[in-house]
């Protein structure tokens, strides 16, 4: 009788195993047939139209001074209250990718922190710099395979963090003194009102023993701050697990993602 309740466990086991390989790989497939919407959208629409018709709809727009393939387009994203993407017009996978890191790499936070005029229009107000955080998250974070920066407002308690704790970060990577929304991250203090040549890419490979092997693991947070009454950033770096990022090709857990420290519904802009 025994031997027959270890042979029905073993039956058990193995069809729970089979079943749940099968969600895995349903899951992966439904993941991988939409990890390309942001690319078709910039190059198939927005890049087709600003070239056709000197249209970039449905981007808002599409800069191609520096040529397509160090180009961008921003997009308002169907999720938040005045949440926009920035997103390259040549293919870049990601944080990974080694385009990003080559001493011509285009600037694309510097572009994206430019670009946060377009919240200011959404939310029909003039929002301070401190107001403001851009995200891109890790590959483990991410949903699509084509680089995209988050543009939006910050959270309400992470502003009071940085305004609290910030002034503790210094010119070089340390931990930021308290955990955001949970998370540890890395942090170091920009001065200046602009990024000028300071890449947020660059800065974080320059952190990195590999970089090739490790920036994928990475998420980067660009928050505007100020000091003393000058203006700056502190730029936070997050990490994804390592278990995360081996079954991220398959699968998305959604660690590294600090566009968990934006604000979708902009409360900053009503300050509620």
């Amino acid at each position: 009788m025994v031997s027959r309740y270890i042979k029905f466990g073993t039956i058990l086991a193995g069809v729970l195993l089979f079943l749940t390989i099968l969600l895995f790989v349903f899951a992966a497939k439904k993941q991988s047939s939409r990890a390309n919407a942001l690319w078709e959208i910039v190059h198939d629409h927005c890049l087709a139209d600003i070239q056709a018709h000197h249209n970039p709809a449905p981007c808002t727009e599409v800069d191609l001074t520096a040529g397509e393939v160090n180009g961008f387009a921003t997009l308002k994203d169907s999720q938040g209250k005045a949440q926009y993407l920035l997103i390259p017009t040549a293919k870049i996978t990601g944080i990974e990718s080694p385009a990003l890191l080559a001493p011509d790499a285009t600037n694309y936070f510097a572009d994206a922190w430019t670009a946060t005029s377009l919240v200011d229009e959404q939310t029909h107000s003039a929002l301070q710099r401190t107001d403001f955080a851009l995200a891109i998250n890790s590959v483990s974070g991410r949903t699509q395979n084509q680089l995209h920066i988050h543009i939006d407002c910050i959270r309400p308690e992470v502003r009071s963090a940085i305004d609290q704790a910030g002034s503790q970060v210094g010119m070089v990577w340390q931990n930021f003194p308290v955990k955001l929304m949970g998370h540890q991250y890395q942090a170091i203090w920009l001065p200046g009102a602009t990024l000028d040549k300071r890449n947020p890419f660059l800065l974080l490979a320059g952190s990195l023993s590999n970089p090739a092997l490790e920036m994928g693991s990475h998420t980067l947070v660009l928050a505007g701050a100020e000091r003393n009454g000058k203006a700056g950033f502190i730029l936070l770096d997050g990490k994804a697990p390592s278990l995360a990022v081996a079954v991220a090709p398959w699968v998305k857990l959604g660690f590294g993602s600090g566009e968990e420290l934006e604000d979708h519904t902009c409360r900053v802009a009503t300050g509620t």
